[in-house]
């Protein structure tokens, strides 16, 4: 500020006496001085340290990717979406598989959560300063992929609990590497007319991954007749080639990705390392997300005790919506039953049914929220879910859990749609990623609250009944709904933060001409 004001009455006092140079040349040798305090006062910024350099070239336009290269460069967000949907479908039953009781189901899935917390933000901004021969997300898919892949391959042969619970480490910390940069990925790389549609066949390949790894057990069983009978501590051999064949197509499709679609290098690579060298690493990183977390905005916190209700639900539902139906529904009395392998089955048909209806109402979403508001529509479809999750407890057979699904697939869909559109006008413009990743800790701290404390729960309050806790989901649920129709965002109402109202609006700019 004192150099601008020193720099426009130099110029001004110069513009007035012409007739004294000698005056004129002191008033700029003083306004030179002032200006190279100021810069040397102030902390080191990407400004500062490329004061030196001439200016930055003008970032160059993106050209549009064609309908092949979009398929290209989101395949591998289908093979990854198939390994979560394997493990989202069949981890609680191999944990029973392997003799896990009911109150220990939480503590066993912590791993889910923790990786997601610690594992995430850390990948991403690694990411965001990296450059190799693979390029700067590349390389996070593959060493992900491989990681990954292995997992799948061993979970099937895991003889003891504890096997399977450092197998679900490794899976879960190596889906996440690939995972996390595969959005910024699409950033990256589309033009920003184009992103919209990247995201949306990103979005189909989660949802073909997903029905495709619920149904799969149940295909295989009914289809081609594969034995769906286990033995003790082993699974069915209908889930063991279910895994097989998801490593198979978590890592091809990677790779897939890899091969075909290229990254572009930094325009500047002297600023990229002076970046790289301050914000990379890991103390950069977790410097960088303690920085951002003392500035959250309103509407986000607000928006924050919603997911968490949200997460809550949703988390007691996948922990225990499969064996809940083998034991409640089916009334299989022993993991090793041909009921409780039919029972699983039916949990994938439902997992699928609910995938199915997610990547449908998700083309209704856009202008349903345009008609009635994204805060009354996000109430409406977490009630219907709660409703769903709630009403299961009463139903007369297995078939009217398809109908319930229906319910909690519209609630899918809105959450993975409408808080990140909330929340997209309440955070600064040039912090958008980091502000995502933050958010992304209100869903896996509810899910370790939950795997912490609800074993003892289901020992002390519900008795082991595993259908009684996909009903505590509902609740929840439910509770998010309310509280959804009864915050005030007056911070969504307006436009987001611009350029010039965000102090790390330059650096951020700066950041985004060197990297694209």
């Amino acid at each position: 500020m004192v150099a601008t004001l020193a720099a426009s009455y130099a110029a001004g006092y110069s513009a007035q006496h012409r007739a004294f140079p000698p005056r004129a040349k002191s008033l700029l040798s003083l306004r030179k001085q002032l200006i190279k305090f100021m810069s040397n006062s102030d902390s080191v910024t990407e400004e500062s340290v490329s004061s030196t350099e001439p200016p930055l070239p003008k970032p160059k336009p993106k050209p549009p990717f064609k309908i092949w290269q979009l398929w290209n460069m989101n395949l591998g967000f289908l093979g990854i979406q198939f390994g979560w949907g394997l493990q989202m479908a069949n981890m609680s039953a191999i944990f029973e598989h392997l003799g896990a009781q009911a109150d220990q189901l939480p503590i066993l899935w912590i791993a889910a959560p923790l990786t997601g917390l610690i594992i995430q933000p850390i990948v991403g901004n690694l990411s965001d300063y990296t450059w190799g021969p693979l390029g700067r997300r590349r390389p996070y898919f593959l060493i992900g992929a491989i990681f990954a892949t292995l997992a799948l391959i061993l979970m099937p042969h895991a003889s003891e609990l504890w096997m399977a619970v450092v197998l679900l480490w490794l899976l879960d910390t190596s889906a996440n590497i690939s995972m996390e940069p595969y959005r910024a990925f699409v950033g990256d790389l589309l033009p920003k007319e184009q992103r919209t549609q990247g995201f949306a066949t990103q979005s189909l390949m989660i949802g073909l991954g997903a029905v495709s790894a619920s149904i799969l057990p149940w295909l295989l069983s009914h289809i081609f007749n594969v034995d769906s009978t286990s033995r003790i501590h082993r699974v069915p051999p209908t889930i063991e080639i279910s895994f097989y064949i998801g490593a198979g197509l978590f890592l091809m499709t990677v790779l897939w990705t890899i091969f075909t679609t290229e990254e572009r290098p930094p325009q500047n690579f002297q600023v990229f390392e002076q970046l790289q060298e301050k914000r990379g690493g890991l103390i950069g990183s977790f410097q960088q997300t303690w920085k951002a977390l003392q500035q959250i905005p309103t509407a986000m916190k607000k928006l924050a005790y919603v997911q968490s209700l949200t997460w809550l639900g949703i988390f007691c539902f996948f922990l225990y919506f499969p064996p809940a139906v083998a034991r409640n529904i089916f009334g299989a009395v022993d993991q090793s039953s041909l009921l409780y392998s039919d029972g699983i089955e039916w949990a994938g048909i439902c997992f699928a049914v609910f995938n199915l209806v997610c990547v449908g109402f998700s083309f209704l979403i856009s202008s349903l929220a345009g008609r009635f508001g994204r805060q009354t529509l996000h109430s409406f479809c977490l009630l219907l879910g709660g409703l769903g999750l709630f009403s299961i407890a009463i139903i007369p057979n297995q078939y009217w859990l398809l109908v319930t699904m229906v319910g909690f697939g519209i609630t899918w869909a809105s959450v993975l749609a409408l808080p990140y559109s909330m929340l997209i006008n309440a955070i600064p413009a040039g912090q958008k990623g980091i502000y995502m990743g933050i958010f992304n800790f209100s869903i896996v701290l509810p899910e370790i609250l939950v795997s912490l404390c609800f074993g003892w729960v289901m020992r002390h309050f519900l008795h082991s009944d595993r259908l009684l806790a996909v009903g505590v989901g509902g609740v929840f649920l439910i509770l998010a709904a309310v509280l959804m129709s009864q915050l005030t965002f007056p911070s969504l109402v307006g436009v987001a933060k611009t350029d010039d109202e965000n102090p790390d609006s330059k650096s951020f700019a700066k950041e985004a001409t060197v990297t694209s």
